[in-house]
């Protein structure tokens, strides 16, 4: 049977955040920012609870199809934080890389593993295509600040190798600590719920291999996306310097 968490077992969790926001204020650091950051992720959690209790007591395809679209613009939008000039060209880029890469692997997942009918019933494609979109968010975001590091001092093939090892390097960490360092948040909460370990382990089993090919295959996509445009910049810059010394 799963624990029900009242109001006043939720104010419990946040006596240890006190300590912490205490400890950062004596030390003096920016306290603001952490309480701005709490106050946010309440407000928002609370938000998008209300929220997807309304989707899926009113599940339709539209909605399910709108709000996979919205959550894959939000997340190329802010993987290009570290863009050095974040463009639409680069944009359109990381939301094909996601589109192609997370979307994928999450019909694979959603149609070939569990089989889920109908195929938009938000209650099992949202939470799923969160880990997935969030994983290729990072994974693009790794990969562009790596390419924009190497590309300094390295050819532009060596720069996009480099990008996509260190874009994989949190995800294959994941898999290495699995069960050994820490219990994932999916099968904790599966355990927590009454489920059987083992089979909480199944399903632990296919968000890892989901995770480690949807960040794979965007990050794959994206960057082949931006070796083309690379491409095409240093046959621009070619022909003008060519033009130039005639």
């Amino acid at each position: 049977m799963t624990p029900q968490i009242s109001i006043v077992d939720l104010m419990i969790a946040f006596v240890p955040v006190l300590l912490v926001l205490m400890l950062m204020w004596r030390a003096q650091h920016d306290v603001k920012k952490s309480v701005a950051a709490l106050a946010r992720m309440l407000m928002q959690l609370i938000l998008v609870g209300y929220f997807l209790l309304y989707i899926f007591n009113n599940s339709a395809p539209e909605y399910t199809a709108g709000l996979l679209l919205l959550m894959m613009s939000f997340a190329s939008w802010i993987s290009l934080n570290v863009a050095e000039k974040r463009t639409l060209a680069l944009f359109i880029k990381a939301l094909l890389a996601i589109l192609i890469g997370g979307g994928a692997v999450l019909i694979v997942i959603t149609q070939g593993v569990l089989d889920i009918e109908p195929w938009y019933n938000p209650r099992y494609i949202l939470p799923l295509a969160g880990m997935i979109f969030a994983s290729s968010m990072t994974a693009i975001s790794l990969s562009l600040e790596r390419y924009y590091a190497e590309l300094k001092h390295n050819t532009c093939e060596n720069a996009l190798n480099v990008g996509f090892k260190a874009a994989m390097i949190p995800v294959v960490n994941s898999m290495l600590a699995v069960g050994v360092v820490s219990l994932p948040g999916m099968m904790t909460g599966q355990i927590l719920s009454g489920v059987e370990p083992y089979i909480a382990a199944r399903y632990q089993i296919m968000v890892m291999a989901m995770m480690f090919s949807a960040t794979g295959l965007t990050v794959f996509v994206f960057l082949k996306l931006l070796a083309e445009r690379s491409k095409a910049s240093d046959s621009t810059r070619g022909l003008s310097s060519k033009r130039t010394q005639e």
